[in-house]
């Protein structure tokens, strides 16, 4: 079966104290094979890759409030919702990343276009699982 994806890339900037930040590029990623997930690659100088995956939501909710619970805190900045703040934590470290929030609508606009939000289990799907779940009911 094939499937379309959702990739883009954006820039962004990590946030190193209040006087310095460097400009990253992340690289962004939405398969609807795992409908609820997001996945950010950042391409740090001189280091491989690193790839957070999140909740598409968490990054929906982020856009308009204070969002996150764990691992990754999302929320906006400033009055005009145009800038969005990323806290990712790690045993390594924290990191904050701010970026537009413009491209990260429209991001989201196209994964749902691809699975709305809300409807990520439909149909077979829902009860494929249903049926998974009610059958390991009687073992």
């Amino acid at each position: 079966m094939q499937h379309s994806t959702v990739q883009g890339h954006l820039t962004m900037n990590l946030v190193v104290s209040h006087e310095l930040s460097f400009r990253i590029v992340a690289g962004l990623g939405y398969d609807p094979a795992d409908p609820y997930a997001v996945r950010f690659t950042f391409h740090l100088p001189g280091d491989e890759p690193v790839t957070w995956v999140f909740a598409r939501e968490l990054l929906l909710d982020g856009l308009s409030g204070p969002s996150g619970e764990g691992d990754v805190h999302i929320h906006p900045v400033g009055g005009d919702l145009a800038e969005v703040g990323i806290v990712l934590h790690s045993p390594g470290g924290d990191a904050l990343l701010r970026a537009s929030a413009a491209p990260l609508v429209a991001f989201l606009a196209r994964t749902a276009r691809l699975v709305p939000m809300g409807q990520e289990l439909t149909g077979g799907e829902l009860d494929a699982q249903l049926a998974d779940i009610l059958g390991g009911c009687g073992r």
